[in-house]
């Protein structure tokens, strides 16, 4: 055998016993394994650690008070004292995102999570039960995609009024419909499989069956909605933001920085070009580590 022909049987060699021992790992271990594998989703991630270590530690990582206004600062560009300059009244850019960043991944996060509880359980009953209660459910949720996301936003943000618990609550209702059907079109399939049936022959309960046995074996799904979520979030709290109907100044966030921005494009565009890369930067790590879950999640690609 030519040393050519001996290096490719090791090498098939290993990569059989690297097979083998997925085969033999957890589910778990495996989704960290694929997702280890795509290294754009780990600058996402280590970009998304760094966001939220600033975030939490915004009162320690900020070098002013992001509310404090001095007019005799107001649109200096960068400098040792203010990193990334000052704003129209005077006010550190650097600190406002970093407060900024808190607000934006709070209502982010808490707005999805609302919205994958509510959307989870109605697609669980829906689903479990079909008939008139699976029918009234889908009407409402055809109603509700009638009207375009972010117009329903609006409306909503309209009637109640802008503020962070009422963003909270539109982010919360705009989830909702997408991940009932999620949930919904899994359970359909999930439900007429042999372990369900055997569970309802044996006499369980139909909460136990619907969460102790049809929710695991939809939790991946969820898990990279969820993730996707967040970025749709973000990107509808900046964009309310920037129309004036999300957080209100003074409070810092990146919507709302980015609006107050355009106001100074040719005197001072870096207030719009900083808030604006941190959106964008954001959203992308985000999209990036929803689709590499999507995949270490799905068991077809493995």
């Amino acid at each position: 055998m030519t040393y050519t022909g001996q290096y490719e049987d090791e090498k098939q060699k290993i990569l059989q016993l690297e097979a083998d021992e997925l085969l033999h790992i957890s589910g778990a271990r495996r989704a960290w394994y694929e997702f280890r594998r795509n290294r754009f989703a780990l600058v996402g991630a280590v970009f998304m650690i760094f966001i939220a270590f600033m975030a939490i530690f915004a009162p320690i990582v900020s070098t002013h008070d992001p509310y404090k206004q001095s007019l005799r600062k107001r649109m200096k560009p960068p400098t040792a004292e203010h990193w990334l300059g000052t704003d129209e009244v005077g006010r550190d850019v650097y600190s406002r995102l970093v407060y900024g960043a808190r607000v934006s991944l709070f209502v982010g996060v808490v707005g999805t999570a609302a919205g994958v509880v509510c959307g989870t359980i109605v697609g669980l009953i829906s689903g479990f039960f079909g008939g008139w209660v699976d029918t009234l459910v889908m009407r409402v949720i055809d109603i509700m995609y009638a009207f375009p996301g972010i117009v329903l936003a609006i409306l909503f943000v309209a009637v109640l009024g802008p503020s962070l618990f009422n963003l909270i609550i539109v982010l919360a209702i705009w989830a909702t419909p997408t991940l009932s059907r999620i949930v919904r079109g899994n359970v359909l399939s999930l439900k007429e499989q042999d372990y369900i049936e055997a569970a309802m022959a044996i006499g369980a309960g139909r909460a136990r069956i619907m969460f102790l046995h049809l929710l695991p074996n939809t939790l991946a799904p969820i898990i990279v909605y969820a993730t996707l979520g967040v970025a749709g979030a973000i990107l509808t709290t900046a964009a309310l933001g920037f129309l004036g109907l999300g957080v209100q100044p003074p409070q810092a966030e990146w919507g709302n920085m980015l609006s107050n921005g355009r106001l100074y494009l040719r005197r001072g565009p870096l207030l719009m070009i900083f808030p604006g890369v941190l959106i964008s930067v954001t959203v992308i790590s985000i999209n990036l580590i929803g689709d590499a879950l999507r995949d270490a999640l799905d068991p077809y690609i493995q």
